[in-house]
């Protein structure tokens, strides 16, 4: 393995990690420049991940020991397929993000943006670490880095966001105890934290009840920490309450590298054969993902908030991914690693997009976007194109990914996840084309505050003020930023762009990226 691919396997991590100190430092000189140092560290992780993933594509898994101390003895950084493969998903879409976020903390949060960027890279440093680290305890050590810095991130927003953070913090810590004990029985009986070391050292002991509840331990953490139903409890709040930078952010990426793990450990720290046959965790995950993709979805179609609808859907996306794991072929698992890469995109665009409303109409109710493609024609254009995909309408990826889990649940002869995936899909259907219809179809059924104020004076020498008027549609186009609007699209356009070479994305990448034995 070349020096490079060496050395970025360490500095994917350690880039963002030293520029968030320094961003402080910086922030107390030069106000500005957190903005600016932010995106360039995230772009220096995105180039190391482009890197690591080409390099483990060519020429096998990398290897990094940190300090010098060989495992299991010491930590390792491990790359391979799969980690490559979501370590460039989200460093994009965290790329993306961040150049979408500018005008939005300027807005919202005027007074905290060197915090804010301290510790969104903080965020960004975790999510790293836990996908490239090859250490269990490690990995432990960054997930709690990660949600920390997404507490924090959460709590600094307006209306019930410390609430929501504090409920976040309670599940969260709960979820991570369970993580720690499966962590710890594993270490017991093992007397190693090492990934690989414990692939090896664990099948002789799969009918030990010390490694079965160590799996239990691990199935609900992780099942708490990506909010699978019925333990999403704390996500929706979090989502919707949070500012609209740190949602667009969070939303895409941190369930998905939660996946991430339990795929990790699923199929890698046990053998697949394990979860599928010794003990029945797959197909346990595989009906409780069903339970909350449809539930998720009746969830989202009750709601009048916008963000709060988006934050239902991502517990029902959670619930395709985990399907896919549960129905354990590599069809299924094709169509859950397609289906992190569409999510990410997809809710990166639509909670974008719910930024961008935000930042323009200073709200995210959806029974005022009436006529707003009028007002943020462009925004709109992009928000169809994120709609499209969530529903599962071709050429997006999102219609790929949907059909190899249909697949992969026909393979498994698992009829009834294909109706529920049928199902699901058509509610799908219900809640998007309601924005849909009034977004294009409907008059505004109430003003925001600033319009208010410009109607009062344009109606001041004549005419009564309406809160219920269509007049709302002549105070003209007011488009998000283009500093706002050039990441969406850039993310609209992966999301068709991954449609059309959704082929080339399965055989080039994550085919190699499913574990052996499945």
């Amino acid at each position: 393995m070349n020096d490079p691919q060496l050395q970025a396997t360490v500095l994917i991590v350690v880039i963002p990690l030293m520029i968030s100190y320094a961003i402080p430092l910086l922030g107390w000189r030069w106000r500005e420049s957190g903005y600016y140092v932010a995106q360039s560290a995230i772009g220096a992780s995105l180039v190391c991940a482009l890197i690591l993933l080409h390099g483990v594509l060519t020429q096998g898994t990398i290897h990094y020991h940190l300090g010098g101390w060989f495992p299991p003895w010491g930590i390792e950084y491990v790359i391979d397929p799969l980690n490559g493969f979501i370590a460039v998903v989200v460093c994009a879409t965290g790329f993306l993000v961040t150049l979408f976020s500018k005008e939005s903390v300027e807005k919202e949060l005027p007074d905290k943006k060197t915090r804010f960027y301290t510790i969104y890279l903080l965020l960004f440093t975790g999510l790293m670490g836990i996908v490239v680290t090859g250490d269990l305890f490690n990995l432990f050590v960054f997930l709690e880095i990660a949600s920390l810095a997404a507490y924090a991130l959460i709590a600094i927003g307006k209306d019930d966001a410390p609430l929501a953070s504090f409920n976040y913090i309670i599940m969260g810590t709960i979820g991570a105890i369970f993580y720690l004990l499966g962590v710890g029985y594993l270490y017991i009986i093992t007397g190693s934290l090492n990934i690989a070391d414990l692939s090896k050292l664990l099948p002789p002991l799969y009918e030990s009840k010390v490694v079965l509840i160590a799996m239990a331990f691990f199935a609900i953490g992780l099942a708490i920490k990506i909010g699978l139903f019925p333990l999403h409890g704390w996500l929706p709040d979090a989502y919707t309450y949070a500012p609209s930078p740190v949602s667009s952010f969070i939303a895409p990426l941190m369930t998905k590298v939660g996946c991430y793990v339990m795929i990790r450990i699923i199929f890698t720290v046990f053998k697949p054969y394990f979860s599928i046959e010794s003990i029945p965790v797959t197909e346990i995950l595989s009906w409780i993902a069903a339970a909350g993709m449809i539930m998720g979805s009746i969830f989202a179609i009750a709601q009048s908030d916008f963000k709060k609808m988006l934050s239902f859907s991502i517990v029902a996306q959670t619930g395709y991914i985990v399907l896919g794991i549960g129905l354990a072929n590599r069809t299924a698992l094709t169509g859950s690693l397609l289906h992190i890469l569409n999510e990410a995109l997809t809710i990166g665009v639509l909670f974008s997009v719910a930024g961008a409303i935000v930042y323009k109409l200073g709200t995210s109710n959806i029974y005022q976007f009436g006529n707003l493609h009028k007002k943020m024609p462009f925004t709109m254009a992009a928000f169809l194109v994120g709609a499209f995909s969530m529903v599962g309408t071709p050429p997006t990826c999102g219609f790929f990914s949907k059909l190899y889990l249909i697949l992969g649940a026909i393979e498994a002869k698992q009829w009834v996840f294909v109706a529920v995936i049928l199902v699901s899909t058509l509610l799908n259907v219900i809640y998007f084309f309601k924005v849909v219809e009034i977004v294009y179809f409907k008059p505004r059924e109430l003003a925001t505050e600033k319009e208010k104020e410009i109607l009062k004076v344009v109606y001041a020498n004549g005419g009564s003020y309406k809160e219920n008027t269509r007049e709302l549609d002549l105070l003209g186009r007011n488009e998000a930023p283009l500093s706002m609007l050039i990441p969406i699209f850039i993310m609209a356009a992966g999301i068709v762009l991954a449609g059309i070479f959704y082929f080339d994305i399965i055989t080039g990448v994550i085919q190699h990226a499913i574990p052996s034995g499945i």
